[in-house]
């Protein structure tokens, strides 16, 4: 049985003494949570005293990006081994947001995906159809695609590794949320795919996250569907008390 993955992506918010007060009521109240495993990914500038904050407990802490080489003349990038240095265990890769504000491409999703395997970060890579593809009927065909070019170089072994957040773009911020059925119906459509691309052992491991306007009043629904593996929570991720909701859907 697959464990269920929270994970929360504050964006582009929260200052330092804001990111620690938020994290700190989280960390009171889920301090030895283990349902399901919980994820907060802040900004780079919170990253290392939130870091230092989480220490001892079962909140993991992830990035929001990173960038594909080890160092170098890449002024305003982040490595994978920076992150590590500060005490992330997951990263994000490939957000619609960074698709669509800052021309990530599925190659430089599958670079990116490199760099945070081997350096021992989890990826959580995201994929998902804006609004007219749905409208036009080519969802599947849109997933496909994205998987096909974010996993073009990854191993059966590191595909493992890896987790993948289907945020249907059209959700994200706006308030809408895909129905249960319709977010079931593209997860399977991504398992389908790591069963045709890898083995079946493989796609049947591999958590599938939902992402796009996940709260505390829709998460039990969405995760009563068996495609569902957890959630990539945007705006309800920012409140402790919603988040806290959302990571203890199941009580």
């Amino acid at each position: 049985m697959r464990r269920p993955l929270i994970a929360g992506n504050w964006k582009m918010n929260k200052k330092v003494g804001e990111a620690i007060e938020l994290v700190a009521a989280l960390k009171r109240e889920l301090y030895d949570e283990r349902a399901a495993e919980i994820v907060v990914c802040p900004p780079f500038t919170a990253l290392s005293p939130i870091g230092e904050i989480l220490e001892g407990s079962t909140i993991r802490l992830g990035a929001q990006d990173l960038f594909w080489e080890a160092e170098g003349a890449y002024t305003g990038e982040i490595s994978a081994a920076m992150l590590r240095d500060v005490g992330c265990v997951f990263v994000i890769i490939g957000h619609s947001e960074r698709r669509r504000l800052f021309g990530e491409t599925s190659e430089t999703v599958s670079r990116k995906i490199a760099a945070a395997l081997s350096a021992g970060l989890t990826p959580i890579v995201c994929v998902g159809e804006a609004l007219e593809k749905r409208e036009h009927g080519v969802t599947d065909e849109v997933l496909r695609k994205q998987m096909e070019g974010a996993f073009a170089s990854c191993g059966e072994g590191d595909f493992l590794k890896c987790a993948v957040a289907y945020e249907p773009v059209w959700a994200i911020g706006t308030g809408h949320t895909a129905t249960p059925e319709q977010a079931a119906a593209a997860h399977t459509t991504i398992r389908l795919w790591a069963r045709e691309r890898y083995q079946k052992e493989a796609a049947e491991k591999l958590r599938i996250l939902y992402g796009g306007s996940v709260t505390p009043h829709n998460i039990k629904e969405l995760m009563a569907r068996e495609e569902i593996d957890g959630a990539l929570v945007g705006g309800a991720s920012l409140d402790a008390d919603a988040f806290c909701r959302i990571v203890k859907y199941n009580r």
